[in-house]
Formats: structure tokens, sequence, C-alpha cells
């Protein structure tokens, strides 16, 4: 190992690759197995709804391929495709939604350890042994937890919608109906899955106050980085709420477990950058061409992840700040990273 450090000692993007590559093996269990045990336990779940539906019908004497399902498909209208579709993309980010969930619990954790273990267990000695710099570490394990680990969640959520298509579409022609003209529409699940992969970066931007916080207290506190990161903000918050401070600087009283106790500690949640017109849901549709076409057509999912939408989420001044606090915060657990070495469990 020693020697492949010293051969991308020249080349900095070699050592950073390395580092990258080095977090993924050291925590592939919880970038990559878990998001796609996540998916095989919804595929499971799709399974066993369809036994039951299945069982439900022949109980009650229901045929599906007796419903000429596929004359109906024929003789639909493009409103009324184009309504089924935004169904069917709803449906599939419905389904994906326990893997973002389960990415957000793995990120919150690895991030929590990811500078914290390596001086409780006293390995942090062998890596400054290594001419490998503390920033470069810091970050890596940054880039880790705000690309990889997505990336991978994206990778499963996508064989997740294959099987899922496959599953239904066997069920369909189990019964006589053919499940190509509605459920495999290559356009539609390309189009799903580039928004999706094309919303990382944005995603990685917004939850950045996150990162920096998770590896501050991962970088300096001696022991329990989860009692440091969960319980200071949250006590100052309860704090801030009993001498009113929020009311005094003319502030919401919700202001501070919005833009510091949710971007500190949820900036990995699904959706949680639908703060960034306001924090709520209903702010996410501004007035944009693209936008009010989707939503006249009933597409809440083409709504939220249309390009009219992600250049106003590059625009707002709650994503700049939060990435300005968020690299402060990173640029500290460097800092802590270069001078603590030791810690006590």
């Amino acid at each position: 190992m020693s020697t492949q450090v010293a051969m991308t000692k020249s080349n900095p993007m070699q050592t950073f690759l390395w580092l990258l590559k080095r977090e993924y093996w050291e925590h592939r269990g919880g970038f990559l197995r878990a998001p796609l045990i996540t998916a095989g336990v919804m595929i499971a779940i799709t399974l066993l709804t369809l036994l039951i539906a299945e069982s439900a019908a022949s109980r009650h004497g229901i045929n599906l391929g007796g419903m000429n399902l596929d004359a109906i498909s024929r003789n639909m209208t493009a409103d009324q495709i184009a309504l089924f579709n935004s169904g069917l993309n709803a449906g599939l980010m419905v389904i994906s939604v326990p893997i973002m969930v389960a990415l957000f619990f793995v990120v919150f954790f690895y991030l929590l350890g990811a500078l914290y273990d390596d001086r409780r267990d006293r390995s942090v000695l062998f890596w400054k042994s290594l001419p490998v710099s503390d920033l470069h570490t810091v970050l890596s394990k940054a880039a880790a937890a705000a690309v990889v680990a997505p990336l991978l969640a994206i990778a499963a959520v996508i064989v997740l919608h294959l099987a899922f298509l496959l599953i239904v579409s066997v069920y369909a022609m189990l019964h006589g109906v053919n499940p190509l003209p509605l459920l495999w529409n290559p356009r539609l699940l390309v189009s799903l899955w580039a928004r999706l992969i094309l919303l990382i970066p944005i995603t990685a931007l917004w939850a950045l106050p996150t990162v920096g916080w998770l590896l501050l207290c991962s970088s300096f506190v001696r022991s329990k980085p989860f009692l440091w990161a969960v319980l200071l903000p949250l006590i100052a918050g309860i704090l801030i709420g009993m001498v009113g401070l929020m009311q005094q600087l003319s502030l919401p009283s919700m202001w501070y477990w919005r833009n510091i106790v949710g971007r500190i500690l949820l900036g990995f949640l699904p959706g949680s950058w639908l703060g960034a017109f306001g924090g709520s849901i209903f702010g996410i549709f501004k007035s944009g061409d693209n936008i009010d076409i989707a939503l006249a057509k009933g597409d809440i999912i083409s709504a939220v992840l249309s390009w009219d939408h992600i250049v106003g989420i590059l625009g707002s001044l709650d994503l700049w700040l939060g990435v300005a606090a968020g690299i402060g915060m990173i640029a500290a657990a460097v800092y802590f990273r270069r001078r603590r070495i030791e810690t006590s469990v």
C-alpha cells in the first residue's frame, strides 16, 4: 500500500482518487450493500403485494385478462398517456424513497466516524506517516459522502426500477396484457435517471453544511461524536427559544431550526433541498414555462426535477450561504485533523 501511495505522490489527483478508493473499500458495506439490500426489500414487498392482489382477485372472481386493457391503452389520448407516465414516474420515485432514506443514515454515521475512528484506534498515526496531506484526507471523505455514496444509491435505484417494471410486466403478461406500450418507455426512464444523476451535485452543494458540521465534530470531539453533533444544536435551539432570541432579531420563530439545525443535520434527507425555496414544498412551484407545463399535466415529479427548478436552486442565496458555511467547517476539520491525534473512548 505504501508503494502505491509513493507512486501517486507527485500527482495530487491520483492521490485523491486513491483515497476515494480507500473510502469505498473500507465502507462498501454501507455505500453499496445497504442500498442494494434496501432495493431487494422493496422488490420483495412488490412481489408480496402482487401475490396478495392476485389472491384477492381470485377470491372475488376478477380477471384482469378479461378487461381488454390492451384495447384501452391503444385508444388512450396523448394527454392520458402523459398522465399515466406522470403517475408511473411518481410511483417509481415513491418506491425509491427507502433507498434515499438508507443513504441518509449511511452518510450521516459515516461522516461522524470519518475522522474520529482513526483517532480512536490510533490508525491516524499510520495514515500520517504516509505522504498524504490532511487536506486530501478530509476532502476525500467529504467527496465520498457527497458524491460516491449518492452515485451508488442512484445505481441501486435504477436496479430497483428495472426490477419493478420487469415484475409488473411479467404479472401483466400472465394475464394476457402487453406491458410494452405503457411501462417500457426508454425516453421516460432515461430522462428520469438522468435528472436524478444531475441532482447529485445540487444535493452535494445543499448538504455541504451537514458534511462540514459532521466532519468538524468527528475531527474535534474526544468521545461520543453523535451526542455532540446532535445535542449541541438541539440544546442551543431550546435555549434560543426560551430567551426569545429570534423574536428579538425580528426573525421567524422557526428560522433557527430550518436554517441551522436543518442544514447541519438533515442536508442529506431526501428532498431537503426543497428548503431552497423558503422551506415549503409549495415554494418550489415558481413561474417558469417548463414547470407550468408539467404542473398542467399533473406531473409533479417533472416539475420538481425540471431545468427551471434546478436553475432556481442554483440561484438561491440559502444554497450559497450554506456552501460558504460548509467550506468553513471543512477547513476547521482539516485544522483539527492536523493537531488532534489521540482521543479517549
